[in-house]
C-alpha cells in the first residue's frame, strides 16, 4: 500500500529535488571561497541514489560525486575550485545533481546549481538582473552539456604513466657522461675525444639532478 501512495511522485524527471544553496559564487582573491558545500536533503520516505554532473568537470574538484541518502536525511558535497585563472572570471558553469531510487536507474528528478567565479566580493553582480539579461542567461544554459563525474572524480591525484622514454634516454645520456673520464686524464683506455671537460660534466650532473626531480614526481 506505502508503494502505491507514492508511485505517482516517482515519475521520471517529476521529483523534486532539494538543494542548497542553489547557486555558486567562487572569489579568486579569497582562498576560503575555493571550496564550497551543497547540501542535498532527502525529505521523503524512501532511500535516494545521487550523481553529480558538471559542464566543466576540469574546473573543479568533486568529493563524493556519487552517493545516497537515507530518508529525511542530507548529505554534504564538496565542491572545490581549482582553476582560478583570469581567463575564467564571470564565466557561468552548471552543476547538475541527479537523483533516483536505490532499486532503479532512471532519475527520477534533477536540479541544476549554478557557479561562478569572480575576481572579488566587490565585483560581485547585483541580485536584480534585467530581464534581457536574465533571459540569455537561461537560454545559454539550457544547452548547456554535462558530463559524467568520472571526469573529475575526487581531489586525488590522477595516476601518472611514469617519466616519457626521452626523459629515460637524457638520463642514461648525462649517466654515461659523468661516468666517462675527465679531460686530462692519462691512465685511460677510452679514447681521447671522448673524455670530457670538469665544465661539461657539472653540465651533466646538474641535467641529471633536473631529471630525477621530474621522474620522482610523476
Amino acid at each position: 500500500m506505502q508503494q502505491q501512495s507514492r508511485q505517482p511522485d516517482l515519475v521520471e524527471g517529476s521529483l523534486p529535488v532539494f538543494v542548497f544553496p542553489t547557486e555558486l559564487v567562487f572569489y579568486a582573491d579569497e582562498q576560503a571561497s575555493h571550496k564550497q558545500v551543497l547540501t542535498l536533503y532527502n525529505p521523503y520516505e524512501f532511500a535516494l541514489k545521487f550523481k553529480v554532473l558538471c559542464t566543466a568537470p576540469n574546473k573543479y574538484a568533486v568529493v563524493d560525486a556519487t552517493g545516497a541518502v537515507k530518508p529525511q536525511c542530507c548529505v554534504d558535497i564538496v565542491i572545490r575550485h581549482r582553476d582560478v585563472r583570469p581567463c575564467h572570471y564571470g564565466v557561468i558553469d552548471k552543476f547538475r545533481l541527479q537523483v533516483s531510487e536505490q532499486s532503479q536507474r532512471k532519475a527520477l528528478g534533477r536540479k541544476e546549481v549554478m557557479a561562478t567565479l569572480l575576481p572579488s566580493a566587490a565585483h560581485e553582480p547585483p541580485h536584480a538582473r534585467p530581464q534581457e539579461e536574465e533571459r540569455k542567461m537561461k537560454e545559454q544554459l539550457a544547452d548547456s552539456v554535462f558530463f559524467e563525474q568520472t571526469a573529475f572524480q575526487t581531489e586525488s591525484r590522477t595516476p601518472s604513466g611514469g617519466p616519457s622514454l626521452l626523459t629515460v634516454l637524457l638520463g642514461l645520456v648525462c649517466m654515461a657522461a659523468l661516468m666517462l673520464p675527465t679531460l686530462g686524464e692519462q691512465e685511460s683506455t677510452v679514447p681521447v675525444y671522448l673524455h670530457l671537460s670538469v665544465n661539461k660534466k657539472l653540465v651533466a650532473a646538474y641535467v641529471l639532478g633536473l631529471l630525477t626531480m621530474v621522474i620522482l614526481r610523476t
